[in-house]
């Protein structure tokens, strides 16, 4: 992939709140520029544009236009996919995007980081840090197997750690 500048996006884009605009009409359009915001969305929810015959995520162009480079990953604090906010963008690398995902679709705690122990009966608290489960500790009430992830969380994940 070519790496476009922020010179570039600054030239041809318009930010406001969120949203990209042609500064330029687009060839494939008919709208006058500014009228028009940029970018179509994918199959995966993200919107996405083209920059010199190169595909970009919109929120790496945001972050680009902001920042002067782009990250492995711009990751979305509040997981909204179409929130391309500067202020909800951050530079991630694989492992702190994955921390801020969605829960997982097999949880059935409902909780991160909390999981049913079926053979000892109990609420039981671990996380993922590098590659590996850390647990830390099983219990009998829920509420206090939450409160137990939510701080290893906090701790372990700092500002990554959503609940």
């Amino acid at each position: 992939m070519r790496n476009v500048t922020q010179e570039e996006v600054l030239r041809l884009f318009e930010y406001r709140d969120g949203v990209l605009y042609w500064k330029e009409r687009p060839r494939c359009s008919r709208k006058p520029p500014g009228d028009m915001s940029a970018g179509f969305k994918s199959t995966q929810g993200y919107k996405k544009v083209k920059v010199n015959k190169e595909t970009y995520y919109v929120h790496q162009i945001v972050f680009l236009m902001h920042h002067g480079y782009i990250p492995e990953i711009v990751d979305h604090i509040d997981r909204n996919t179409s929130n391309n906010r500067i202020e909800n963008l951050r530079a991630a690398n694989k492992s702190l995007n994955a921390i801020n995902s969605k829960l997982n679709s097999r949880n059935t705690s409902g909780h991160t980081g909390v999981v049913y122990n079926k053979l000892l009966k109990k609420w039981e608290t671990r996380l993922m840090l590098n590659k590996r489960n850390k647990y830390f500790g099983i219990f009998e009430d829920f509420d206090l197997a939450c409160l137990v992830a939510d701080e290893a969380r906090r701790i372990y994940h700092g500002e990554h750690a959503v609940a």
